[in-house]
Parts: C-alpha cells; sequence; structure tokens
C-alpha cells in the first residue's frame, strides 16, 4: 500500500470578529481553536460558530494557514 497524504490534518481555527476589530493592538489575543478535518470530505476551508473569550459571545471562527 502506498503511503500519501494523511486523511484527517489538524487545522486552526481563529476568531474573525477579533481579526476585524484589531484586537491584538491592544494585546488582549486571538481566540483559537486546534481541531481536525478530514480531507476528503471537506476540502473548503472549515468555519464554525465557537465562543470567543475576547468578545464574551459566539463569532464564526476561520481556518487559517499554520
Amino acid at each position: 500500500m502506498a503511503k500519501g497524504k494523511a486523511v484527517r490534518i489538524r487545522v486552526i481555527l481563529e476568531c474573525t470578529a477579533c481579526v476585524r476589530t484589531s484586537v491584538n493592538n491592544k494585546s488582549r489575543g486571538i481566540s483559537r481553536y486546534i481541531t481536525e478535518k478530514n480531507r476528503h470530505n471537506t476540502p473548503s476551508a472549515l468555519e464554525l460558530r465557537k465562543f470567543c473569550s475576547y468578545c464574551s459571545k459566539h463569532t464564526i471562527h476561520t481556518e487559517i494557514k499554520k
């Protein structure tokens, strides 16, 4: 059996609201989550609603490149 790319890969999800309002300038940080996705079932970028501790509400977190 040939070895190829792994089917499940680790991705980092980052809060879009924190990035847009540039929370980094206030040195509070950006909410990030680490999860896995199946490369074959979800080839596009992953978007999930997660809780952002810096915004104190549920926001959309999108996949970023490592």
